[in-house]
């Protein structure tokens, strides 16, 4: 039996939660779960905002985990590796997509806490071709978060080849903004940190940002027209996204990874008259996830983190839910 802990219903409390996962996949492993990082995902798919969570449900897609056992056809991880999991569990393996090695992008895909119990538990399990070995050189206590917020924003500069001289702006300096000025920054670029709170400004430039601009001054925004390459936008909630639009350069990409849930309202003219784009993307696929914890060992980029312990996980994400997060949290086994 693995012991997890389950929430019953839409915003529910955490409780004590086991359940019977059954004879190991010949593709499968499982692993001791050593520490998960809390992702605002998890307290999405808790509320059921995004109308797909079963219940009993149990989050967790930040894992951390010592190898314990391995399915008979499994050869790419052994037993007693460290590695982590993210938000994908599985993959079919077979399509045009993951065989051009885009697994993330496979419309098969398994989420880690949709349709199976995630890492909120001493035990979880995944296909190997989804677990990622942890490289020398990465703090494994705070390395959970890499594997969801972590390659979300590292992503984009694979997939749309941003250059290491781009002018580039982050929108929200949160979960997910904070790991992104590291990751821009170490990549080359001019980094400029969108924000509207006076008190992360000194943070925004300690971690890398060359620049800070206040997103709720109309008119700091107007006069930085034209100037951005690519902008990456973390948050969740609706802006005036003409106002950013208007900042990007000829060409420029207006890029979303975080998921606000509201129709963007925008004009096209100004798409068209500057060949502006506007995109999205998910997590990355297992290679890209190794990639980027390579670059990430190599420049001693690392979530800024805060701890509880597992039986601790209700004020865990109450903190979360408030949004009082500096900036991922992270639970462990003591």
């Amino acid at each position: 039996m693995i012991k997890a802990y389950a929430a019953m219903a839409p915003g529910a409390r955490f409780e004590p939660f086991e359940y019977d996962p059954g004879p190991l996949g010949k593709d499968e492993v499982e692993l001791d779960v050593e520490s998960c990082g809390i992702c605002h995902s998890d307290l999405s798919m808790l509320d059921n905002e995004w109308g797909f969570t079963q219940y009993p449900f149990v989050p967790g897609h930040e894992v951390i985990g010592i190898v314990s056992a391995v399915g008979e056809g499994v050869t790419s991880v052994t037993v007693g590796q460290r590695v982590g999991l993210g938000w994908h569990s599985a993959y079919c393996n077979s399509c045009p997509t993951c065989l051009s090695g885009d697994h993330n992008l496979c419309a098969s895909a398994q989420p880690t806490i949709a349709g199976r119990h995630g890492g909120f538990a001493d035990k979880v399990r995944a296909q190997a071709v989804s677990v990622v070995p942890l490289p020398e050189g990465i703090d494994a206590d705070s390395a959970g978060p890499l594997f969801c917020g972590g390659v979300t924003v590292f992503n984009p500069l694979v997939q749309f080849e941003v250059k290491p001289t781009a002018k580039v702006g982050v929108i929200g300096i949160g979960g997910l903004g904070h790991l992104a000025l590291q990751f821009l920054h170490s990549w080359g670029c001019e980094v400029t940190a969108f924000t509207s709170s006076e008190s992360k400004k000194a943070e925004a430039l300690k971690l890398g940002a060359h620049k800070v601009l206040d997103s709720s001054n109309a008119a700091a925004l107007a006069a930085a027209a034209g100037q951005f390459d690519f902008i990456i936008s973390t948050v969740n909630v609706k802006l005036d996204w003409n106002a950013y639009i208007a900042t990007l350069a000829p060409k420029g990409r207006l890029h979303f990874v975080g998921s606000t849930l509201q129709p963007l309202d925008v004009a096209v003219f100004p798409l068209i008259s500057g060949q502006r784009s506007i995109s999205g993307s998910p997590v990355g696929s297992p290679a890209t996830i190794r990639t980027m914890l390579e670059f990430a060992a190599l420049h001693g980029i690392k979530p800024v983190t805060e701890y509880f312990s597992f039986d601790q996980v209700n004020e865990a994400m109450d903190k979360l839910r408030q949004g009082k997060a500096h900036y991922r949290i992270v639970l462990q086994h003591k």
